[in-house]
């Protein structure tokens, strides 16, 4: 019970800094490279992830 405590309070931290940085323009300029970079992390994992079970699915019809 504990850790969640912990976590709620690092995330409720988090989301105050963030919303903090945001209020500059360099911190927007920021924030937006940030959230650039991790759409394109998440959608190289997700184009990976399709690769691979087209791969698989075409061996399991072979």
């Amino acid at each position: 019970m504990k850790s969640v405590f912990f976590i709620a309070i690092g995330v409720g931290i988090g989301f105050a800094l963030a919303r903090s940085i945001t209020r500059t323009s360099d911190g927007s300029h920021l924030i937006s490279g940030i959230d650039a970079r991790a759409k394109a992390f998440t959608g190289a994992i997700a184009s990976g992830y399709r690769a691979r079970e087209a791969e698989l699915r075409r061996r399991a019809t072979a």
